[in-house]
């Protein structure tokens, strides 16, 4: 940034500006879905407590349950980072500002505003904390003094599934008797939209190894 832009944060010595793009997942994962159903692919929803509920008319498994890992394949490894943001209605605001430590954000969306935030390891509590709401406030408005004026619109709480390195490995469980492959994809902590593709490919690319290497009569 030039000397000049830096002026309007009088707290910073040095600042970066650039061109990028913004998912937003409450519009990219509906789409995600429907591309994966018009595909030919099925989704049930329901709650597994074990792998060992899945041993029947299952080949194969892909684990990718994010939080949920810790107890269904006892990983100690998985961990939450609380995370916490408020949507304000701020539509005069075009770029994108997020301070030195990544805890403080001004991600400006297609109908409104996200300020944030909390990092808070261990954390599980998924309601919202008052006193994070005013620190995203006071903090926010510090780095753009016109969100004093922005309408609140909304409050979040998410739990980011972290792990000190993703996994994305195979191996073979017993079920019931019958030795099954799984292939792990977790534990990316807040990159997972970033890396996911990258993540996506590799466990794809697992799974194959896991078809090649099975008997010819078993289905999937």
């Amino acid at each position: 940034m030039a000397d000049g832009e830096l002026k309007r944060f009088p707290d910073h010595k040095f600042g970066q500006a650039f061109t990028s793009i913004k998912c937003e997942c409450s519009s990219y994962l509906p789409w995600l879905e429907k591309r994966f159903r018009e595909a030919g692919g099925q989704v049930e929803q329901r709650k597994v407590n074990s792998l060992q509920e899945l041993s029947d008319g299952f080949d194969l498994i892909v684990n990718c349950s994010g939080l949920g890992s810790k107890e269904l394949v006892g990983d100690a490894g998985v961990y939450p980072v609380r995370g916490q943001v408020l949507q304000v209605e701020a539509p005069w605001l075009n770029h994108f500002i997020r301070d030195g430590d990544g805890k403080t954000y001004i991600y400006p969306g297609i109908h409104s505003v996200t300020i944030g935030g909390t990092r808070q390891e261990g954390d599980w509590r998924l309601h919202v904390d008052k006193g994070d709401t005013q620190s995203i406030l006071e903090r926010c408005a510090r780095l753009e003094p016109s969100l004093k004026k922005a309408k609140v619109l909304s409050e979040w709480v998410g739990l980011r599934p972290s792990r000190r390195n993703p996994r994305v490995e195979r191996e073979r469980v017993q079920l019931q008797g019958c030795m099954v492959p799984v292939v792990h994809n977790y534990g990316h902590g807040g990159w997972g939209v970033t890396i996911a593709w990258g993540t996506a490919l590799d466990a794809l690319e697992l799974v194959r190894k896991c078809i090649q290497e099975m008997p010819q009569q078993a289905k999937l």
